[in-house]
């Protein structure tokens, strides 16, 4: 499951949609793992934007934070980091 909060800025429907059209390989990758739950907060600081995920899953809990200019920038940053440690997740939680 994803929830997604916006802080103090307000995201656009088509901004909601292309992050969670992003977010689709960690997502199944949480889901595979099992009792997945992402939260991700959206947030201003002058002029850059802050992303915090907090992921929580059969595997452990981790959190991400990334800083950056643009939105485009900071989602692509935690979208990554997102699938790469969810990956990692899994193949150690695979091996137990």
């Amino acid at each position: 499951m994803v929830k997604l909060q916006a802080g103090n800025c307000t995201l656009k429907p088509s901004q909601r949609r292309q992050l969670l059209a992003w977010l689709k390989r960690a997502v199944h990758l949480g889901e595979r793992v099992g009792d997945f739950l992402l939260t991700i907060t959206v947030r201003r600081c002058g002029r850059m934007f802050e992303m915090h995920a907090i992921v929580h899953d059969a595997a452990g809990d981790f959190r991400c934070r990334q800083r950056g200019q643009t939105w485009r920038d900071v989602c692509r940053a935690i979208v990554r980091d997102l699938a790469v440690r969810l990956h990692a997740q899994r193949l150690a939680f695979a091996s137990i």
